[in-house]
């Protein structure tokens, strides 16, 4: 059996896919499973050992040169490379216009059938006209679990249930030698930076975190994306005894950063959820979007705090810190 699934972006949502493919395996372990996935998240794309090819997608490049030969040729070969294999099943499960034009593009097996979402969930961008590229919608409840989404898209085309936790099959990023910025012992990451500053929680927070981790001997790293969210690390870091202002990573010292970590701390971001994925000890911050959608559910390593607008407390991210790492580690840090 080959399966193709369309899933692109964003970085969030494509770790959040990735347990169908395990549940895929689990019932039919020789089944080919690719992916075609923005280009940016590949590499991330490649970590997930059920994956056997991963198709870069460019969309967000070649919109800035739509007429420009080298983007025509580069959309050409895209196409092709989706046509060299005959697919089984196709599966978006992102629902949009551009997704199912892929799925389109994607060249079926006789008796091969296109399966997407019949709906959208709460809040989601769903284009409903993306329904007329499927031999199959599948309807979720409006509030099915950015995970489970998924899982349930492929279950009912392949029939099964879904009845496990989720696994999503990453392996550690593999590296020459470990980046100059990556401590030798246990440390802490704070992923304080999403581009909604509304889902951001509050810096005299992280400042009285970083003080509780201080306590404990945790050095506190503290990464960013973009010019704006590098000075808000600086401004973090200079009131904290404790942290560092990590330089800018690429997207395998990202995870690299999230996948060895004694304790993640995060807003609704996408490293935050690469952190819950591998299972490491993570606090998951919801400040301004809702819990249900995305709450790292599959795992005691994972403590979810807040709500749509009721972002949880000091005290809240202290009571999570003890119960994930435990009150006997905790000590003043040496003056």
């Amino acid at each position: 059996m080959k399966i193709l699934i369309v899933r692109v972006s964003s970085l969030g949502d494509v770790v959040h896919n990735m347990p169908m493919v395990a549940d895929i395996l689990r019932r039919h372990p020789q089944a080919q499973i690719d992916w075609v996935v923005e280009e940016a998240y590949t590499s991330l794309l490649r970590l997930n050992t059920g994956v056997h090819h991963v198709i870069p997608f460019a969309l967000r490049r070649w919109r800035k040169s739509l007429l420009a030969a080298d983007t025509r040729a580069e959309i050409r070969r895209f196409r092709e490379r989706l046509r060299e294999e005959a697919y089984d099943f196709v599966f978006d499960t992102q629902g949009l216009t551009k997704t199912g034009v892929v799925m389109r593009m994607a060249r079926l097996a006789p008796g091969g059938r296109r399966i997407g979402l019949a709906n959208g969930t709460e809040g989601s961008g769903y284009e409903g006209v993306s329904r007329i590229f499927h031999h199959r919608s599948v309807p979720v409840d409006s509030r099915t679990h950015a995970v489970l989404r998924g899982r349930l898209v492929a279950a009912a085309a392949l029939g099964y249930r879904v009845d496990t936790p989720a696994d999503f099959l990453l392996s550690p990023p593999a590296m020459p030698q470990p980046p100059a910025w990556l401590p030798e012992g246990r440390y802490a990451v704070f992923f304080h930076a999403t581009a909604r500053a509304s889902k951001q929680w509050a810096p005299e927070h992280w400042v009285e975190t970083a003080g509780l981790l201080a306590e404990r001997g945790l050095p506190v790293l503290l990464a960013w994306g973009s010019a704006a969210e590098k000075e808000a690390a600086q401004r973090l870091a200079a009131q904290m005894v404790n942290a560092t202002v990590l330089p800018k990573l690429s997207m395998m010292e990202a995870v690299l950063l999230a996948q060895g970590a004694a304790l993640a701390i995060g807003v609704d971001t996408g490293l935050t959820h690469i952190a819950a994925a591998y299972e490491r000890p993570t606090i998951e911050l919801y400040c301004d979007s809702p819990r249900w959608k995305t709450e790292g559910n599959w795992s005691s390593n994972i403590i979810n705090l807040g709500d749509q607008g009721a972002p949880p407390s000091v005290a809240d991210v202290a009571t999570a810190i003890t119960s994930l790492l435990g009150a006997a580690d905790a000590r003043r840090a040496p003056s």
